[in-house]
């Protein structure tokens, strides 16, 4: 169970399960040094469980192979052992540890685990407040984003320029939008 130094307004204790159809699991990587190549993953799963005394926890598990760049050659390659390696490491998961107060928003501290590595990582969280929702109860909104070194999970290939620089960066821009329901 994840520590909580601040608890999130109006979030009733419970399970609030991740919607996968309102919400977005992102990236963003410098390509050739000059612009970036943006993605997503489209196999997600994920939970916020708050407890009464305001204790919460944060869980969430991604399926490397549902990689989506808009370009099937380059995802074949990130799914291959060159990136990822997704026969032997199909999943990505995250578990909170504990949750902060950073000004007007938060920061969720955890355990990613990627390609068999795992390390502790920060999320900048703003939270957006709870909405009623539509008939099935209510909804709260998320967005999160942090930066990883994908060398630090062992994805080392590197791909040097001709003039100088690499072909993809190391540094990875995650960004989580997300849409979680109460569940009754």
């Amino acid at each position: 169970m994840t520590t909580a130094t601040a608890t999130l307004p109006n979030l009733t204790a419970g399970t609030w399960a991740i919607d996968t159809v309102h919400s977005t699991v992102g990236f963003s990587v410098r390509h050739l040094m000059v612009s970036k190549v943006r993605g997503t993953f489209n196999d997600f799963t994920g939970a916020i469980t708050v407890a009464e005394d305001g204790t919460a926890a944060v869980t969430a598990e991604i399926q490397v192979a549902s990689i989506d760049t808009k370009n099937t050659d380059r995802d074949a390659h990130i799914k291959s052992a060159d990136f990822f390696d997704a026969e032997q490491y199909p999943t990505a998961t995250f578990t909170s540890t504990a949750v902060r107060a950073k000004g007007d928003d938060y920061v969720v501290e955890g355990e990613f685990t990627l390609h068999g590595v795992t390390r502790p990582v920060e999320l900048a969280l703003e939270f957006n407040g709870v909405n009623p929702g539509m008939g099935n109860g209510p909804v709260a909104g998320f967005e999160a984003t942090t930066v990883l070194n994908r060398k630090d999970f062992g994805i080392t290939i590197d791909m040097p320029l001709e003039g100088g620089g690499a072909v993809v960066g190391d540094k990875i821009t995650i960004t989580l939008e997300i849409e979680a329901g109460l569940q009754a």
